[in-house]
């Protein structure tokens, strides 16, 4: 262009640069003079030249996108009991055989109809008891997820988690992602349960903390219980964790010899490889 600009439209040229400045920009192309209407500058009255000037103005800030609330935990539950899977413990040394067949009839996939004989029972504790080492003469948990293993029904390996909730968290998601019960070693290492489900808030595959508010359980000893530890739930009772916490406690590290640190000790299924 020729000639000198007039000084008032400097002027007024300086003054759209101070809005511009204190007013929010987004990514809306503004070479062209384009202003937003939030934030008009009105051109002098009275003068023409301010007349012919289009209004300057600011680049309005584009809407904010919709955020998307994470989802809430709601009420999930999965229980592999069904009616006639319970078998009681036929001696009072034979928890861990019995917790064997209670698990093959939970799974139901390795043939041979539902186990429940006793003396396929005795022959199920022979095979556990040849598996574990230290075990006062008896079955230990190494013998018992060996021998589920060796029966078809694993891979199971023993793990022990020093905190009860992450213990229970653990074998709630073990169910949940392979459809098999979790064996709980209770009474400080001497006595055998089966977890065959659970409660919970949350689905263990969408909820990394959920919480887990049940667990449905079958205790072999039924219906005698212990005068140390209190009476045996019925089959499939679903208790509390506070309840569960009665009975299933931290494993005496004297009872059998282990490399595991102590904790709540959990006969675990692993996914197939």
């Amino acid at each position: 262009m020729n000639g000198a600009r007039p000084r008032h439209t400097l002027w007024l040229a300086a003054l759209a640069s101070l809005v511009v400045a204190c007013t929010p920009v987004n990514d809306t192309d503004t070479s062209g003079g384009g202003a937003s209407p939030l934030a008009t500058v009105q051109p002098a009255a009275g003068t023409a030249e301010h007349a012919s000037q289009p209004s300057a103005s600011t680049t309005a800030p584009a809407p904010l996108a919709a955020v998307t609330p994470p989802p809430e935990p709601g009420a999930y539950a999965i229980n592999l009991y069904r009616d006639g899977d319970f078998v009681p413990q036929y001696t009072f040394d034979w928890c861990v055989a019995a917790s064997i067949q209670m698990a093959h009839n939970l799974i139901d996939d390795t043939g041979g109809g539902t186990w429940s004989d006793s003396a396929q029972q005795g022959e199920l504790w022979e095979l556990a008891r040849a598996r574990s080492s230290d075990s006062f003469n008896g079955a230990n948990p190494y013998g018992w997820a060996q021998v589920l293993t060796a029966s078809g029904m694993g891979p199971y390996s023993v793990v022990s988690i020093a905190d009860y909730g992450a213990a229970l968290q653990a074998a709630a998601r073990a169910i949940a992602e392979t459809g098999r019960p979790v064996g709980l070693v209770m009474w400080s290492g001497r006595h055998a349960w089966v977890m065959s489900g659970f409660e919970s808030m949350g689905d263990p595959a969408k909820f990394q903390d959920f919480r887990v508010t049940g667990v449905n359980v079958l205790d072999p000893l039924y219906p005698y219980g212990s005068q140390q530890w209190g009476p045996s739930p019925a089959p499939n009772s679903l208790l509390t964790p506070e309840e569960l916490a009665t009975q299933f406690v931290v494993r005496e590290p004297r009872r059998w010899s282990s490399q595991l640190p102590a904790g709540y000790l959990l006969v675990l299924p692993q996914a197939a490889a």
